[in-house]
This record gives C-alpha cells, sequence and structure tokens, in this order.
C-alpha cells in the first residue's frame, strides 16, 4: 500500500515527513562506478527517506537478465519500490530518448505521490541525460542509412560531419563512428544539426548529486568478487537459457559485461576460465570508463569515499539537512 504526504507517517527517528522535506520536487542522484556500493546506500535512504528509486542502469530494463547484472532481490523491491526495471524483452530497444521520458514521468509519479525520487545508476549518459535535460532527437534509426555511411569510413564520416554539423564534430570523437553516424542521420533526415537540437533544458527538479569513490585496487577486488558470486549463482545456466531462446549477440542487451563473454564461451570461442578472466577485465576498464562520467572535481557533485567508516551515516545525515534546506551540520568527507 501505498503512502501520501499528510499520513501522519514518521521516519525512524520519529520525525514526521512535512518536517522532513521542505524542499520542493527534490530529486536526489546516486552515481558513481560499478561495484561501488549504490545499492546499499540507495536502498537505505530510501527506507529512511521515504524514497523510491528510478534506474538509471541500462543493464537492468531487460526481463530474464538478473544474475548478471546485479539485479535488486525480489526482497529488495519488496522493500523498496524500484522503477524501470524488466520493462523490455531482451529482444526490444529502449532509447536515450525513451528512457529519458519514462525517466522524467517515473520521478514525476513519486513527487506527486509526496515520496522521494532517487535516481540510481552507472550508466552516465543516461543519468546525465536525466538530470542536465538534454534535447533528445525524435529521429527513428535508419538501418539502410546507417548502413551506407558505416561504408564510408571512419575518416570520410568526420570530414562530412565537419561539413554539416562543425559543432557535433567539435564534439563527438572521430573514432567513435557510432555516434558520427547518429549525428549524421539526424541532419541528414531532419535538415537540422544534431547539436541544435540537443540543447539541454533543465528539468525542473531541486537536486541533489551524491557521488560514491573507492581506490581503483578495491574497487576491482571488489569487482572480482562479485563476478564470482555471480557464476557461482547461476550466470552461466542464465547465460545459457537466454540463447536456448534465440537471444544471441548481435543484440545490445546480450553485448552486455558477462553476457557477451559468457555467450563466446558457449560459442567455442574461449574457455571458460578465460570468458570469467575476460568479464572481470573487461568490467574493470568499464569503471574507468564510468569516471569520464562522474569526475570527482565536477563540483555538483558530492563525493563520498567508501574506503572511510561510516559513509552511509555520512550520506543519510547529509541528504537529511539538504532536504531541510540547511547544509550546516553535514558533507562529504
Amino acid at each position: 500500500m501505498q503512502h501520501r504526504a499528510g499520513d501522519g507517517e514518521h521516519d525512524k527517528d520519529g520525525e514526521s515527513v512535512e518536517r522532513l522535506m521542505t524542499r520542493q520536487r527534490a530529486l536526489i542522484a546516486i552515481v558513481g562506478p560499478t561495484a561501488v556500493g549504490k545499492t546499499a546506500v540507495s536502498l537505505r535512504l530510501a527506507e529512511q527517506l521515504r524514497g523510491e528509486i528510478v534506474s538509471a542502469d541500462s543493464r537492468l530494463f531487460y526481463r530474464g537478465l538478473d544474475v548478471g547484472t546485479a539485479k535488486p532481490s525480489a526482497a529488495e523491491r519488496l522493500l523498496v519500490p524500484h522503477h524501470l526495471i524488466d520493462i523490455c524483452a531482451p529482444d526490444e530497444t529502449l532509447s536515450l530518448g525513451q528512457y529519458q521520458r519514462r525517466a522524467f514521468a517515473a520521478i514525476d509519479d513519486v513527487l506527486a505521490r509526496g515520496r522521494l525520487p532517487l535516481l540510481v545508476g552507472g550508466t552516465g549518459q543516461y543519468v546525465t541525460a536525466v538530470i542536465e535535460g538534454w534535447g533528445i532527437p525524435e529521429v527513428a534509426p535508419r538501418p539502410r542509412l546507417r548502413r551506407q555511411l558505416q561504408n564510408l569510413g571512419g575518416d570520410e564520416l568526420a570530414r562530412w560531419l565537419r561539413q554539416l554539423d562543425a559543432t557535433a564534430a567539435e564534439r563527438i570523437d572521430p573514432r567513435n563512428v557510432r555516434r558520427v553516424v547518429r549525428a549524421l542521420e539526424v541532419v541528414l533526415v531532419t535538415g537540422r544539426p544534431i547539436s541544435e537540437l540537443q540543447r539541454r533544458q533543465v528539468p525542473p527538479y531541486d537536486m541533489l548529486i551524491v557521488g560514491l569513490t573507492r581506490k581503483r585496487e578495491s574497487l576491482y577486488a571488489r569487482i572480482d568478487q562479485r563476478v564470482d558470486e555471480m557464476m557461482a549463482s547461476g550466470l552461466l545456466e542464465e547465460v545459457r537459457s537466454l540463447a536456448a531462446q534465440g537471444y544471441g549477440r548481435s543484440l545490445p542487451s546480450m553485448s552486455g559485461l558477462g553476457y557477451h563473454q559468457l555467450l563466446a564461451f558457449l560459442d567455442g570461442e574461449s574457455s571458460l576460465e578465460g570468458a570469467v578472466e575476460r568479464i572481470k577485465f573487461e568490467t574493470h576498464r568499464f569503471a574507468r570508463q564510468q569516471h569520464t562520467w562522474f569526475r570527482t572535481d565536477d563540483t555538483r557533485i558530492r563525493w563520498f569515499d567508501m574506503e572511510q567508516d561510516g559513509q552511509g551515516d555520512a550520506v543519510l545525515a547529509l541528504a537529511r539537512d539538504w532536504l531541510r534546506d540547511d547544509e550546516s551540520g553535514a558533507g562529504a568527507k
């Protein structure tokens, strides 16, 4: 049963929700690399602050991909409402624009019920699209056009993009052929540069962005342990079952960490031991890439070093004070 603001509900310390949440349209985002500890922190905040979690992890969209995505357990989802999990079949796709619209709708729904939305995830593009209000062109993929563009080669694509959309050409790494092709696709279909269509509009939320971090060696150790636990929990069996249903490596869902490597093993392209080591190596690399989205020198983000004791308490204290519009007694360490 959902509770509404004004029900007289109290938090753990006996403080009324009305007293706790004096900010209007509050949104807390919890970001950081994979395996850093976002799930535990977000669950604690949601329990204490009458929150609901809006996922910003692109791997959690797909039904049936459970073990390899570290999807919240049934017990965790029963304890705290989660949104944007299990919303697609493995052979479906969810564009960035579709995700953004659904995320805004979920956030607004949580706020309308007098609860606190927590945007949680490590997919930097999806988090940033929400918190920065990216303009996302409504142009459906054109497979034939994309194939024609890809046949031109990287140098020719980059040259053409400089001619048609110099601003986008400056922003996009020419080695990222997928993004270059998308930018050309948009301008060729709409007649307008993607850089113009992508102008941002800050969403109407009062936002606190919390970042969690760990030393690289510690993070890698946690990643490796998580992969071992996934294998022990039946990741190979999950991948084998998905493959038997016809879900192959060409699908975006099955190109994710763990699934791609184990499909290669099932196809006889590697040993099981080699596949597991590859999962760990690629996840380490993914964690490094996440830091390009969530930089420790980003002044919008309140960073917490999860190597230190009591950081969960510190995040909760910051959130409480921020919700009261009084941060004098809390801060990141």
